[in-house]
């Protein structure tokens, strides 16, 4: 199991992508499978972990993010023959190593960062086994095994069947995200607003968001704990996820339904997939919208967001997934190539192909 390494495996805060590395680790060696996590050195895992970075280089400057990156991946292929497969939850880098392995390698991609990671996954189509995280962030220029939705460990997610009298704001603070959106439809529904997270752009924070702590009861609590998280997920009226761009999934969104707590959203990107209308939660195409979504957001069932999430959303659903994925791509070996050359590949008739014969 490859796992990024901007933070620690699982994360103290925030990291998405370690925090699915994390439970799908945990749940295959609950099936009693064999596992070799490569993380950051003060990652917590019931697996063997294989460590090269110390920290991660978000929560660490000491740590270079391409000296480590380099180390980190080169250590988990140069293991290859050790393994039966290789999943790949770090993001494109580790598919340049593949052709050099005899062992499966199946990437889940975590969405596209930018356009300009694309040829690198177009360059090993033929030989990858992609996993989209939703159906919504296909790429048309790529074949998939499969969509896997993420699942998160339930217990750590509480119940609670009355709100409190607060909207949440829980995410990256960026513009993409919609902070200053989230604000002005508690200002104009006149309740509280709680923001947590990380901030991912300081300029946005400090013009948009800054202004507007103290007033009309908008709070800032920064980047919150596990425990933290679960109390202010639960208590809230609604979520407001009022994006910008096309969100390959939405790790917050599941964790809100898991505690009882609807959604309110623009219904972009994943949005559609994960969220039930009028049951929930709600899709809204302008603040205006979310504004009345609130007031019907109170009136429903809070047992239905928890039942959503336990039956689509389990950390159990999400490691049966990917143990029958990755079974049969043991079983199966190398898939046929989808072409003979990519651009920019050598065409030389004398080129060795490589086998993933397990």
């Amino acid at each position: 199991m490859i796992a990024s390494i901007a933070h620690r495996t699982p994360p103290r805060g925030y990291g998405p992508w370690e925090q699915v590395a994390s439970t799908l680790t945990e749940g295959l060696v609950a099936l009693g499978h064999d596992v070799t996590l490569f993380a950051t050195g003060d990652s917590l895992t019931s697996a063997t972990l294989h460590a090269e970075a110390p920290h991660g280089y978000e929560d660490d400057p000491g740590v270079d993010a391409k000296v480590y990156e380099g180390l980190h991946n080169a250590a988990a292929f140069e293991r290859a023959a050790d393994f039966d497969l290789i999943s790949n939850q770090f993001d494109f880098l580790p598919l340049t190593y593949s052709r050099l392995v005899q062992t499966p390698v199946v990437t889940t991609i975590h969405g596209f960062s930018s356009e300009r990671i694309l040829p690198v996954y177009r360059r090993y189509d033929d030989i990858a086994r992609y996993v989209s995280i939703s159906d919504a962030d296909r790429h048309p220029d790529l074949g998939y095994e499969a969509t896997i939705h993420h699942g998160i460990d339930m217990e750590q997610f509480t119940f609670r069947a009355e709100a409190g009298r607060y909207l949440l704001f829980l995410g990256r603070i960026h513009p993409d995200k919609g902070t200053h959106l989230a604000i002005e439809v508690a200002r104009r529904c006149r309740l509280p607003l709680v923001i947590a997270g990380i901030v991912h752009d300081q300029q946005y924070f400090d013009e948009l968001v800054r202004p507007k702590l103290g007033v009309d009861n908008v709070s800032y609590v920064g980047v919150v704990g596990p425990a933290e998280r679960d109390r202010l997920l639960g208590e809230a009226i609604a979520l407001l996820h009022l994006i910008a761009f096309d969100e390959p999934f939405g790790l917050s969104v599941v964790e809100a339904l898991a505690a009882g707590t609807p959604v309110i959203a623009f219904p972009r990107g994943s949005m559609p997939e994960l969220i039930r209308p009028d049951v929930t939660g709600f899709l809204v195409e302008s603040v205006g919208e979310a504004v009345d979504a609130v007031g019907r957001a109170q009136s429903l069932r809070r047992q239905d967001c928890r039942d959503d999430a336990v039956a689509r959303f389990s950390a159990e659903r999400m490691v049966r997934d990917y143990a029958e994925l990755f079974a049969r791509a043991v079983a199966e070996g190398a898939p046929a190539p989808k072409r003979s050359s990519s651009p920019g590949r050598s065409t030389n008739a004398n080129r060795t192909e490589v086998s993933l014969a397990p």
